[in-house]
């Protein structure tokens, strides 16, 4: 067990996730109650995620509506996280990073966590990419980059005394105990548990309408996207695995 003994502040959320929370709040409220509508639609246009842009043909049809060029289109890949639906969207993702993205922001320390979070993301979009290449309608949404915190924090927060185990631990050493490797996880009856309900939901997700707030579409293949993302790269930018 590797003991990390530090003092833990009143407030126990750890300040990339309150800053990336409050990031959110704010592009949200600036989007949907101070922007003009043609603010609105030209946020929209350039910096969500429409896979479109990435069609040679379509991009052709479509260039004098997309600004930046590839350039443009590969900045989406990670933009689109920034902007969300309506305000259940936003508190839904807002939840989900405040619960599993806290535990990996402890573990990971900011730098790591933020690369994590933009890899989720970019992961997410292409996956969605490969399964609507063409599609004009666009994406948007931090889900993708919660589901790489869900799955990087599912290797470790679910072990006996980590800090969502059985038996439960908030020692702060809790959020630095050795990693469950993907063989482990898959004897974990909580993490087993844990990802079943997760891609159920997801399924549940895919079976309905993936269209929310006129034409902006939520996809689950992002979320699946991120998560895969967040399960294969967690040791490579695992700070605990490399003092082993």
């Amino acid at each position: 067990m590797i003991e990390h003994e530090r003092p833990q502040p009143a407030l126990n959320v750890p300040t990339v996730i309150l800053v990336s929370i409050a990031a959110l709040v704010i592009i949200h409220f600036y989007s949907f109650h101070i922007a003009s509508p043609a603010g609105f639609n030209h946020l929209l246009v350039d910096y969500a995620f429409f896979p479109i842009r990435f069609d040679v043909e379509a991009r052709a049809e479509f260039g004098e509506f997309f600004s930046g060029g590839l350039a443009g289109a590969s900045l989406s890949l990670v933009s689109y996280g920034f902007l969300h639906a309506d305000w259940l969207h936003l508190t839904v993702n807002a939840f989900w990073m405040l619960v599993f993205g806290s535990a990996l922001a402890r573990r990971f320390g900011t730098l790591r966590f933020l690369l994590i979070s933009l890899i989720g993301s970019a992961a997410g979009a292409l996956l969605h990419l490969a399964a609507h290449w063409g599609s004009p309608v666009p994406v948007v949404g931090a889900s993708a980059a919660v589901s790489a915190h869900m799955a990087c924090a599912a290797r470790f927060a679910f072990v006996p005394y980590g800090p969502l185990g059985r038996p439960r631990s908030n020692h702060p050493g809790a959020y630095f105990l050795p990693a469950l490797s993907i063989m482990g996880m898959g004897r974990n009856v909580q993490v087993v548990s844990f990802l079943g309900i997760w891609f159920l939901i997801n399924l549940l997700f895919g079976l309905g309408s993936g269209v929310v707030a006129g034409d902006t579409a939520i996809a689950w293949q992002a979320h699946i996207g991120g998560l895969l993302a967040g399960l294969i790269l967690f040791p490579l930018l695992d700070p605990v695995a490399e003092q082993e």
